[in-house]
């Protein structure tokens, strides 16, 4: 969730252009970013899902993500 933690790396080893996603941390492989994808971004985001973990809004606070619980206000992508 904070754009510091990821290492976005070029990747072509498909013969398509891509963008593999990797931990600054322990440096797992997250997944890909394709240039394909439906507007307004263009992006298509294929995650492992071994590299994500699902935590309900009104638990965000105990789980130490308190500081992101503001993205899930109705008003926040206005």
């Amino acid at each position: 969730m904070d754009r510091a933690n990821v290492l976005n790396q070029p990747d072509r080893k498909v013969c398509m252009a891509r963008t593999k996603g990797r931990s600054n941390h322990a440096d797992p492989h997250l997944g890909h970013v394709f240039g394909d994808g439906p507007a307004p971004t263009g992006q298509r985001y294929c995650m492992n899902s071994a590299s994500l973990r699902f935590i309900p809004v009104d638990k965000l606070e105990a789980e130490g993500y308190g500081e992101y619980l503001h993205l899930f206000k109705k008003d926040a992508h206005k």
